[in-house]
């Protein structure tokens, strides 16, 4: 067995299923370290380690390089899967706004491989609680508004704008993979023309706000607790430049986790209030900041319902099944609160709610 893979198997994180797909696996692992191991100097009398760390919803893996001082995160993102170059230009660009964003130390292109700093293993979520959410959130919103005074391009390269077709992309998630892949509803010509128009709605919702840099899925599992009490921030490469709302209602209306909707609105207004003092945006009636929020969160929460159902009807990642309720309940709530919604509102109660609420996976919290 080569030395890698079994120094990865003592650690319990050899890959399951086929032995070819072992073997490919442990030859990965090979590779990488082999890899860092020019690029890092052990400690005296150590042996260069891999130990895989927690992944996300995507084709990278993770691994913390033990064995040298600092440890560092060695990473595999297959080069025609990830957005490799676009998160070495933004790590760049968020941490030259001072942003506590992975440092990258390496890159090897053709194998997809990463070497970045360590911001450790402490994620925002599990730091979370009524005791510490007010300084863990101020923080965070502090975090954000560096990400959102950030530059939008670096070294050539320009974060893309989300556009009103992206926008749409992302909703089309929604009926081709929860509606009709997960539930097995599929929309008639009358629920298609609903769902068309308020695609449309949400979209042209979101342009008319200030554009800003756009983490796109800054939310408490993409925060890191740092020892100082500051948050590192990781994920970040499918920023761009878009509507000044999105992140913070990805913070506050988080898939993972949920507050008191009075405190959520609290948060948003504190936000608000400063983000124009940045100068970030110029001061607007509270109405239309309150429809600019809670319309961003929808249009982003029912992009994630397609989301999680396709990261287990395609990748086989059921996880994401079990956060399904919150999201759903975060969309019909913003749908009835607006008349102009009632429609979708309506329709989502009567028809989705039911089919889901008859899955297995249907727990609300």
């Amino acid at each position: 067995m080569h030395g890698v893979l079994a120094a990865l198997h003592y650690s319990g994180i050899v890959a399951r299923g086929s032995t070819a797909a072992a073997t490919q696996f442990g030859g990965m692992m090979d590779s990488l370290l082999k890899w860092c191991a020019t690029r890092v100097r052990p400690l005296a009398g150590a042996e260069l380690v891999l130990r895989a760390v927690a992944g996300d919803a995507s084709f990278r893996r993770y691994f913390r390089l033990v064995g040298c001082l600092p440890t560092r995160i060695a990473v595999h993102a297959p080069p025609d899967k990830e957005r490799n170059l676009e998160f070495i230009h933004i790590a760049a660009i968020l941490r030259a706004a001072g942003v506590q964003a992975p440092e990258v130390l390496a890159h090897e292109p053709g194998e997809g491989f990463l070497l970045l700093s360590d911001l450790g293993d402490t994620l925002l979520l599990g730091a979370l609680g009524e005791d510490t959410v007010e300084a863990l959130y101020r923080t965070a919103l502090d975090t954000l508004l560096a990400i959102q005074g950030a530059a939008i391009q670096h070294g050539g390269w320009r974060a893309p704008d989300y556009s009103a077709a992206l926008l749409e992309q992302e909703m089309a998630l929604f009926p081709e993979w929860y509606l009709q892949g997960l539930l097995g509803l599929e929309p008639d010509a009358g629920e298609r023309r609903m769902l068309r128009d308020l695609f449309e709605c949400l979209g042209a919702s979101a342009l008319e706000q200030p554009q800003v840099l756009v983490h796109r899925d800054y939310h408490s599992r993409n925060l890191m607790l740092q020892p100082d009490g500051t948050l590192g921030v990781i994920d970040f490469q499918d920023a761009v430049r878009g509507p000044l709302t999105y992140d913070l209602v990805s913070l506050l209306r988080d898939c993972y986790i949920e507050w008191p909707a009075a405190r959520v609105q609290a948060w948003a207004r504190e936000y608000a209030g400063r983000a124009s003092a940045a100068g970030l945006m110029a001061p607007v009636e509270a109405a239309t900041f309150r429809r600019w929020f809670d319309w961003m969160g929808l249009q982003r929460h029912i992009k994630v319902l397609g989301i999680f159902a396709r990261l287990w009807l395609r990748d086989g990642k059921r996880g994401y099944l079990a956060d399904l309720p919150l999201v759903m309940r975060y969309t019909l709530g913003v749908a009835e609160a607006y008349p102009e919604l009632g429609e979708f509102a309506g329709w989502f109660r009567a028809r989705v709610l039911p089919l889901a609420a008859a899955q297995d996976w249907y727990r609300p919290r």
